[in-house]
């Protein structure tokens, strides 16, 4: 690794990663929160974050006047991004369109099953844990991915989230080459155990490096489709999780409020109460066990100084951004990735 001593002025200083940061520190004013919509659902998934812990008991709030207060409440605190989870949102079209009109940027994490009105202009991301014989066994669901295309084929708001497990690694490929097939996207998330899940969907040293190797392949393979970079690879299939490799920023794990997400982030559950306690992208994740991209959106991205230490982690860093940028915001299009290098993340803090 280059030993060379470089100010942050150095690095930019290259037209090209000048270039990228321009492009990626537009979106900086970025600050979001997670709110569950439902706490119910149309299928039941093996290893489901939503139904572990309590948050899964809260009373649902169905009053669209309710939400739209608590979403006005959220911009005058300066949340400008809105993540829309729980179990099921597309099961209230309403509360979705409520919180839209308040803040118009954001993403719906869904399964797909349900077309959600066009007038939702939200990023949707759609899960898919494997092909369609595997959805059935662990998701009890019949042809998923079929049913999803049918209901956002050419929809510009769709990018399908295929999460690894130990048992689906060598089903991405199908499942990768049918989007394509259909000029669709994917990204790539890694199964992180919820607390107490000892289940055959965690992952292994094995599982892991099996893992890398077929999101290296996908990657190179279908650069069209494949929303993802090398340092994604390496951030998300390392044997050591998230939290130890970067510090996770959530409130959960990060007991400051002076800055950034210690400071503004929320997790809403369906009675519209939230937990500083509990509060992360996805609350009731082992946090050791932790490698989900949602959590990496935020966690790795908000590391950029110690990236800036020379040309080659900041461009990793920049790749990163770009991905997480175009798999969550509406419009964005991803560029050209800066660094092919599997390169080790750099340790310490800011």
């Amino acid at each position: 690794m280059d030993k060379q001593e470089y100010k942050f002025s150095d690095i930019i200083a290259d037209p090209v990663i000048r270039e990228r940061f321009e492009k990626v520190r537009k979106y900086f004013f970025l600050r979001e929160s997670t709110y569950d919509m439902s706490n119910r659902c149309n299928i039941r998934c093996e290893g489901c974050y939503y139904f572990q812990g309590d948050k899964q008991f809260a009373e649902e709030n169905r009053s669209v006047t309710d939400w739209r207060q608590l979403m006005a409440a959220e911009n005058e605190r300066g949340i400008t991004f809105v993540v829309l989870a729980g179990a099921e949102p597309s099961l209230v079209p309403e509360l979705c369109k409520t919180c839209y009109d308040e803040i118009s940027l954001g993403c719906i994490a869904s399964n797909g099953l349900i077309l959600l009105p066009k007038e939702i202009d939200y990023r949707i991301h759609i899960s898919v844990w494997g092909n369609d014989a595997t959805s059935l066994e662990i998701r009890k669901a019949k042809d998923m991915l079929v049913r999803q295309m049918d209901n956002y084929g050419g929809d510009p708001r769709a990018v399908w989230v295929y999460t690894f497990t130990p048992l689906n690694i060598d089903q991405t490929r199908e499942v990768t080459e049918k989007l394509a097939a259909n000029k669709l996207q994917i990204t790539f998330n890694m199964f992180s155990a919820p607390v107490g899940y000892d289940g055959q969907l965690r992952h292994t040293p094995d599982s892991l490096a099996r893992t890398r190797t077929a999101m290296m392949e996908l990657l190179n393979e279908f650069p069209e489709t494949v929303l993802f970079s090398p340092y994604n690879v390496v951030a998300h299939t390392h044997e050591q999780g998230l939290h130890d490799l970067f510090s996770c920023s959530y409130p959960r794990m990060n007991p400051s409020t002076d800055i950034g997400l210690g400071r503004s982030f929320r997790q809403y559950r369906t009675d519209l109460k939230w937990d500083r306690a509990a509060a992360c992208c996805v609350p009731d994740t082992d946090c050791d066990d932790c490698r989900h991209y949602a959590a990496g959106s935020a966690v790795v991205t908000a590391r950029m100084y110690r990236h800036a230490a020379n040309p080659l982690h900041f461009s990793a860093w920049l790749d990163y951004v770009d991905t997480y940028l175009a798999i969550w915001v509406k419009g964005y299009e991803k560029g050209v990735n800066l660094c092919r290098d599997m390169i080790e993340p750099p340790s310490g803090e800011e």
